[in-house]
């Protein structure tokens, strides 16, 4: 049967293989298949995350890590670093959860960058901050590095990052960086079914945890650290998913991490070059331009709905025609996951095709 081909940023596309992966029968969650099947991904998640902590797997998007981040390890402040839709609306959930919350917003399309968040930090105010490194809703990365560099002056604040859009896009090394929490949704540049969530929390963290009082029950970190001794899950996990993250880490394996990486940034570099060679702007500011998915200003005023209509017409695909406050004046084409240099250079093709219709 047909479908639309997705090339939005989320979810994306899922391979034949993946989704045959999806759809194994069902075992019992607290078998011993299970534990076997959970053991499994263990080694090729550390090597992901790389980490020699345990990744865990929850049953939920990755807003419900994000919540229980806060729950487990704010008990000041937490500084919620904003520059787009999704960062935005972390400050929202650290208020929703009880804790105090100070933003350090800027402007959409710009980075976060480590000396804005050290100047709030030098205050003492904070006991936690918040970061999405590659801010979806703008195509815009900030630079971890720089960041992870001021995170280690301050050990006792929580650095909690979503790569929700750039786990396995480039290398992201969970212990060398120093980060406490960090987590991923499948449905972006894992190119899995949506509805998981894959995340790594530091000893230190964990011992942070110990001291709270009000940690939740659905992401309680030490009842996950528990359970995974036993390679279990706190509560009734989407077995589904660990089938196809087992899938899904053989792909990686296969095709190397070196190579997925030089693979997505050559589709990032081609779909950036499409862009300014049609008149047309990149969103985020230079330098600081995602490597998943390419947010273009859409200074020639163009009527993307036409041309997001003529694709699936034509082509049974879909781009996305922007996010939140900046909806029709950009558009986004993602190149994250599964999606091959050839399949990238084909949907430009059919963009020129429908650029041409208007």
């Amino acid at each position: 049967m047909s479908h639309t081909k997705l090339f939005i940023p989320g979810p994306v596309e899922v391979s034949a293989k993946t989704m045959a992966a999806f759809s194994k029968p069902m075992i019992g969650h607290r078998s011993k298949d299970f534990q076997n099947l959970y053991a499994s991904i263990q080694p090729g998640l550390q090597k992901l995350f790389m980490t020699r902590q345990p990744v865990f797997v929850s049953t939920s998007s990755a807003w419900g890590v994000m919540e229980g981040a806060i729950r487990n390890l704010v008990a000041k402040k937490v500084l919620t670093c904003m520059n787009g839709a999704f960062s935005d609306k972390w400050y929202d959930v650290a208020l929703k959860a009880g804790k105090q919350a100070e933003k350090l917003q800027v402007e959409w399309g710009q980075p976060i960058r480590g000396a804005a968040i050290e100047e709030k930090l030098k205050t003492g105010e904070f006991d936690a901050v918040t970061l999405i490194h590659n801010e979806t809703s703008t195509g815009t990365m900030s630079p971890i590095e720089e960041i992870a560099e001021v995170a280690r002056r301050y050990p006792d604040v929580s650095f909690i990052v979503d790569v929700v859009s750039s786990l396995s896009v480039l290398p992201i090394d969970f212990d060398a960086l120093g980060f406490d929490v960090l987590l991923a949704g499948t449905q972006k540049a894992l190119a899995l079914p949506s509805g998981a969530s894959v995340f790594s929390v530091s000893e230190r963290a964990f011992a942070k945890a110990e001291k709270q009082k009000d940690r939740g029950y659905y992401i309680d970190f030490l009842e996950f650290r528990k359970n995974h001794e036993s390679s279990m899950t706190p509560t009734t996990p989407s077995i589904a998913h660990f089938y196809a993250l087992q899938s899904k880490l053989e792909d990686m394996e296969a095709e190397g991490v070196e190579a997925r990486h030089a693979r997505h940034l050559k589709n990032a570099t081609i779909t950036r070059a499409w862009a300014k060679n049609h008149g047309f702007e990149l969103f985020p500011d230079a330098g600081y331009e995602s490597i998943g998915l390419t947010c273009v200003r859409n200074v020639r005023n163009v009527d993307i709905a036409k041309v997001i209509s003529h694709l699936k017409a034509n082509h049974h695909a879909v781009i996305d025609g922007g996010y939140g406050k900046i909806k029709g004046t950009t558009f986004r084409i993602s190149h994250m996951g599964d999606e091959s240099t050839a399949n990238i250079e084909q949907l430009l093709g059919w963009l020129d095709e429908g650029l041409k219709s208007l």
